[in-house]
């Protein structure tokens, strides 16, 4: 299906409306007024691209103001904006492979941060044996915050059963629990807080719910200057500079967008009926219903769902997005069609 302009929660196919719950732009921020004007405001200051190195001569201070933002806000030492997300964990991986001498990935994890030759952490409902041998060694273990067909974070508790003869690294991603998860949004690494993780690092997508293409990395300030001066890093152009500059300057808007998208979750929790054909979480904006034929009964209700072919799982994807910009009735749409199908 294609269609001609940005899918906020209305979306035209073929001449026809329909109700869009779908996609990541879970602050509704891509079509919000008040952060276009922001965007364009600085673009006319800092133009629409910066192709240079950030280790150049040149020092745009739109990065340390939106780095400074992000960091103050995820609650980290330090953080570093790249271009995309995909980027953020590539450039994570290939920093972190000289230093470590095993990987191991938790079910589902993003391609963003796979590690070649990476261990599965799980083997059938056990630990991987090899995370409990008695070898000496620098081990990274590679998660996503919310991983896909999930609705609550990752339990990383069961990283203290990891003798201490591995010195951990963990690398999460948050890209589906930044703007979303934690207070106001800021997501849950401030949260891990694990007497067995030597170093946590997070990397995310700003083009989910901060509505900018980008990504950011965040860590304590050693592996922050690492990165920084990296030889990929170095020869990369940074993140586009008046977006990175918006980061900073748009505080309100995502902290009033947050409000809006936790009533919206409220409300669904409040009228919608609980069973596990649907799975739900109050907290979280993705809704994974189990039901025979639903994409049928939500086109011929005009409605659009996200469904595809997701890459680390045999199943398609099909999910319901909830957002801030979703009005009362759009929800009571959706709810009525799950109540009334669910059984």
């Amino acid at each position: 299906m294609k269609v001609n302009q940005f899918p906020d929660r209305i979306i035209e196919i073929d001449n026809e409306t329909y109700l869009y719950f779908g996609g990541t732009a879970y602050l509704g921020l891509p079509t919000n007024k008040k952060f276009q004007k922001l965007l364009i405001k600085n673009i006319l200051q800092w133009g629409t691209a910066y192709g240079s190195s950030r280790n150049a001569n040149i020092q745009l201070t739109a990065y340390e103001n939106g780095e400074r933002f992000l960091a103050n806000y995820i609650e980290a030492d330090a953080t570093l904006t790249v271009s995309s997300g995909m980027l953020a964990g590539k450039l994570v991986i290939e920093v972190l492979t000289p230093q470590t001498d095993c990987f191991f990935h938790f079910p589902d994890t993003h391609p963003a941060i796979k590690a070649p030759n990476s261990l599965p952490f799980f083997i059938g409902n056990q630990l991987n044996p090899r995370l409990l041998d008695n070898v000496t060694e620098k081990i990274t273990i590679l998660t996503d915050a919310v991983p896909s067909f999930h609705i609550e974070p990752i339990d990383l508790s069961i990283l203290n059963s990891i003798p201490s003869n591995k010195e951990i690294t963990l690398v999460i991603d948050e890209s589906h629990s930044l703007g979303i998860l934690g207070t106001k949004g800021c997501g849950i690494y401030s949260t891990i807080d694990l007497p067995s993780i030597k170093r946590k690092i997070m990397i995310a997508s700003l083009g989910k719910a901060f509505g900018l293409t980008g990504g950011v990395i965040a860590s304590d300030i050693d592996f922050i200057n690492q990165m920084a001066n990296h030889d990929t890093f170095v020869s990369s152009a940074g993140m586009n500079a008046a977006f990175v500059q918006t980061i900073a300057d748009a505080e309100k808007i995502y902290f009033t967008q947050h409000q809006k998208l936790k009533d919206n979750l409220n409300y669904i929790d409040t009228h919608l009926i609980k069973s596990k054909a649907v799975l739900f979480n109050p907290n979280y904006p993705l809704i994974y219903p189990e039901i025979e034929g639903i994409n049928e009964i939500f086109t011929t209700n005009k409605i659009i769902v996200t469904n595809f072919k997701y890459p680390t799982d045999s199943k398609d994807l099909n999910r319901i997005v909830a957002t801030a910009n979703h009005k009362k009735e759009d929800l009571d749409k959706i709810i009525h069609i799950l109540n009334q199908n669910q059984f």
